[in-house]
């Protein structure tokens, strides 16, 4: 309703809330599938920044959002045939948790990540070893040696070389990193 040549305050509102929740809708309905679909893309150059598209969206749109909303979608990237794809989520994975908070880091992206280092592709298991190098120091001493450094350990014994290379590196780096935080 207009009053004064303005909206009164309740329309106001209601405009706002629906104007709010058309531009979240539109945007998960049309372009999260567009951004999640770029994790796929055949240039490489597009699959990074995608990559970190994604970290910026979990930055801005908060942990829950990403949660409930990005996640389901990148997760099942990880079990698509393609191993570039699959290689792509695990790299957004690891660069949206360190976007999110760390409780939620560690329950919802940590397992998914370590799940990964079973994928039959050497290429996707050594960037999981990379991408428990990124996210290893969001967490506390105690989730780097209880669940990073048994998974990394297991990754030193893969029968590809390149795996047992990135797991050393990142275990390496991982163990400096904590050194110094101490």
């Amino acid at each position: 309703m207009m009053v004064n040549g303005g909206f009164d305050l309740p329309s106001l509102r209601e405009y706002l809330f629906l104007r709010n929740n058309l531009v979240v809708t539109f945007f998960d309905d049309r372009l999260l599938g567009l951004c999640v679909g770029w994790l796929g893309d055949d240039i490489s150059s597009i699959r990074e920044a995608a990559a970190k598209n994604l970290q910026e969206l979990t930055a801005l749109l908060g942990t829950d959002w990403s949660v409930q909303n990005l996640f389901p979608r990148v997760r099942q990237v990880m079990e698509h045939p393609s191993y570039l794809r699959r290689m792509n989520a695990v790299q957004a994975t690891a660069l949206m948790a360190t976007a999110m908070d760390v409780n939620s880091a560690q329950v919802e992206v940590l397992p998914i990540l370590m799940e990964m280092h079973y994928d039959p592709v050497p290429n996707v298991r050594f960037n999981v070893a990379k991408g428990l190098g990124i996210v290893g120091t969001v967490f506390d001493r105690s989730v780097y040696q209880g669940q990073i450094v048994p998974i990394l350990t297991l990754m030193e014994n893969d029968p590809d070389r390149d795996v047992r290379y990135f797991a050393s590196k990142t275990k390496e780096s991982l163990s400096v990193a904590f050194e110094k935080s101490t």
